[in-house]
Formats: structure tokens, sequence, C-alpha cells
């Protein structure tokens, strides 16, 4: 499969500050590729440099074929790039907010009309063409955008936190679309810290403190890293557990997950003991993508220090 986006120790430091280190990863043509991480891990840097925004300090990347910083121009003008500030022109209605986005990309004239509306009807906004994008929800202001971002048919599809504040319902929805235009081809990049979305992606990079610290599909990277038996626990204390446990010999690791407690276990077969010195009955239960990470963030900080 054709290699659309590499990069090899992308670096972007601001003063003494590396906001990404060293990132080296291939994306191939027609995938959906999660970049996920905390809010101030490197994701939105990373992607900025990659749409030809920001120059790297140090390290070389491409994007169809070209050099990011050489060629940053060529890149701007066959991407598509949505930020979970929508680009939106508030004062514009749905209609007019394609348009002009159709006139920015240069799509000859002959060609506007049908594009908008093919963009109004992959965004399920027709009837609302002559409403004001200030008067859209959340939804149908980020489907509006995504309209305005792919109205070029660009090869690639950048989306950093396309999601970011709107209802699960709307997430939802939008990923349909998302992945209707990856099986039409068009490769996608999205930064998420949504884990319900990064489950759809055919492929995750986890970044953390701007390194890049796993790189796969998601039932290999659940596979790989939760290395044991997982247990869920229900514990009045939890919260201040998690250091005690994880000095018990089979416990390899512990997190806190809202009211409960994720502890990986060596094995099966010491349920039972866990059970007796906790007090409370333990759940086997599957891994998820947030036990990756976390799991994945504390093995990084332990090699850090």
């Amino acid at each position: 499969m054709e290699t659309v986006v590499t990069t090899r120790e992308l670096t972007r430091v601001f003063g003494s500050f590396t906001a990404v280190n060293k990132i080296s990863m291939e994306i191939k043509k027609g995938e959906i590729y999660g970049f996920l991480g905390p809010n101030g891990s490197g994701k939105s840097t990373a992607i900025r440099m990659l749409c030809g925004i920001l120059e790297p300090t140090s390290g070389s990347g491409a994007v169809l074929g070209y050099d990011l910083v050489r060629e940053a121009e060529k890149i701007k003008s066959r991407i598509g790039y949505m930020s979970q500030k929508f680009s939106l022109y508030e004062d514009l209605t749905v209609y007019e907010n394609l348009a002009f986005y159709a006139g920015l990309y240069s799509i000859p004239h002959r060609e506007r009309q049908k594009r908008i509306e093919e963009m109004i009807e992959m965004a399920f906004l027709k009837g609302r063409e002559d409403e004001l994008a200030a008067n859209l929800s959340g939804g149908w202001k980020q489907r509006l955008a995504l309209g305005c971002a792919i109205i070029s048919r660009p090869a690639i599809l950048f989306l950093d936190e396309p999601t970011s504040g709107i209802s699960p319902t709307s997430r939802r929805e939008f990923f349909k679309i998302i992945q209707r235009l990856a099986n039409e081809n068009t490769t996608i990049m999205v930064t998420t810290h949504f884990m319900d979305e990064a489950e759809r992606c055919y492929r995750i990079a986890f970044i953390s403190e701007g390194t890049l610290i796993a790189d796969d599909t998601p039932d290999n990277l659940k596979k790989d890293v939760i290395k044991g038996c997982l247990v869920e626990v229900a514990h009045p204390n939890a919260l201040y557990m998690t250091d005690e446990l994880e000095k018990l010999p089979y416990v390899k690791e512990c997190s806190i997950h809202g009211p409960l407690l994720h502890v990986l276990l060596e094995s099966a077969e010491v349920i039972e003991a866990f059970d007796r010195y906790t007090g409370v009955k333990a759940k086997t239960i599957k891994p998820s993508l947030e036990d990756v990470f976390v799991s994945l963030a504390k093995q990084n900080r332990k090699q850090v220090s």
C-alpha cells in the first residue's frame, strides 16, 4: 500500500521546551490514523508541521511526496485541515461558507455548484443552506467545517481534535462520515483524546510529552501492551490504594478509572489472593485503549526518570 506521510525524527522546539521529540512514522493511503495523547502532549504541533504551517526544528518529513520544509506551499494546496475551532465565518450562511472555501481552493466555477451541493448532502445540511453559521449547534457547525475542509477533495485530511466540545451523538455521526471518506480512499489523520473514537481508527500512535511511545492497530496494542490478567476493583478507598497495591509482588500495574481501580495481575491464578488482600471481589475485564495508554505513559515516565 502506498505511503503518503513519512517522518524521520521530526522535532519542534520552542525556546527550551521540546514540544515534539524525534517522531518517526508512516501513514498509508486510505488509513484512518489516530494520534492520541493528553492535552499538551504535542499532537497539534505535529499536525501543524505535517500541514506545512509550522517548520520543524530538526528531522525530516514528506506529505504526498512533498518535503515538509522545501515544499510546504504545495502540501497546503493538496490537503484538508480542520481544527477544533472549526474556522467558520459565523456571519455567513451555510451556503456562503462553502462558496467562500470553494473560491479559496480555486475550484473551477463550472464545478463549484456541484461541489457545494455534495458537501451539503454529505453534512446532512439540506434545508439549512440559508441559515447563518452562528445559529447552528456544535454538531452542525462541525459537519459544515468538515465540508469546508474537504470541498477541494483533498488526498489527505488532517483533523485536529475535531469533536472536542460536541455531544457524544454528534461525535458518533461525525465518525460515520469519516469512515465513509476513508472507504473512498481519503487518508485521514485525526488527533483525539476520546478512546471510543480511537477504537475506530485503523492504526493508532500514542504520544506522551512529545514522544511517540507506540504505533500499531488497536487490537495489537491491547494484546502486546497489557500482558497479564486485568481486573477491575470497586473499593471504597480506591483513590488511596494504588501505591499500596503496586507493592504486592503479583501486581504489575494499578491505575484509577473514575471510582474504580484497574489492576494488572501477573496471571489469573493470583486473583484469589488479591481478593483476600483487598477484601472485595475483583472482576476480570478486557483491556481498553485507555488501559493501554495509561500503561504506556507509566512505562515512558519510568524510562525518562
